[in-house]
């Protein structure tokens, strides 16, 4: 069909003189302040209602860290353990003794298989 003629060119679901008659009411609503230990502020809101329970902690959108609601003793930042290899764990585990007594016990066994002496 050349030329358009379309009647919804350039709309959305939802677009349009639509208010708060054909929405609903909006909920009452409360803003609670969390900040960050990096002194980020962030203001979520939530519905007013009894039942509804106001986290403690909330994730800062800036950062990512944790933000508390009190401005002069915001949460720390969770401390990140940097990456172990396998052989760090095991080292974690075993004595260097251990280690070597067990690299002796399976060098002595490949070459058993091997007909090495």
């Amino acid at each position: 069909m050349a030329g358009g003629g379309n009647a919804i060119r350039g709309s959305r679901v939802g677009a349009g003189p639509m208010g708060e008659s054909e929405r609903g009411e909006a909920a009452p609503r409360v803003w609670v302040s969390y900040w960050c230990s990096n002194g980020h502020e962030v203001r979520p809101s939530f519905a007013k209602e009894p039942d509804i329970v106001v986290p403690e902690v909330w994730d800062c959108p800036r950062c990512g860290f944790p933000a508390g609601q009190d401005r002069d003793n915001p949460p720390q930042p969770p401390k990140n353990e940097p990456y172990k290899t396998h052989l760090a764990y095991v080292k974690e585990r075993r004595s260097e003794e251990d280690g070597a007594a067990l690299l002796e016990e399976a060098l002595d066994a490949l070459r058993q298989r091997r007909g090495e002496s």
